[in-house]
């Protein structure tokens, strides 16, 4: 049985692209048995520093996925394979 996904969004505020990859990301989970976590890089210095130049950042069980733009198809794949205890 392959263990439960989840799926955080690095963003921030007043970050277009990280609303295009929110829409994207909430269109396609409700499809998997999968955890959404929005992560707030403004609220934690070193996600902050880290970050602050790449987002934002889909990180599906803690690997990072996408950087920058989402893609619905690539995604939907990736999360197959995590469904599938591929990944």
């Amino acid at each position: 049985m392959a263990s439960e996904i989840i799926v955080e969004i690095l963003t921030k505020q007043d970050c277009a692209l990280c609303d295009e990859a929110k829409k994207i990301v909430t269109k396609v989970l409700p499809d998997y048995s999968a955890q959404l976590v929005i992560t707030d890089i403004e609220s934690d210095s070193a996600l902050h520093e880290k970050f602050k130049e790449r987002i934002p950042v889909i990180r599906i069980n803690g690997k990072e996925s996408f950087v920058y733009k989402t893609h619905e198809t690539t995604l939907r794949r990736k999360l197959d394979s995590f469904k599938e205890g591929g990944l």
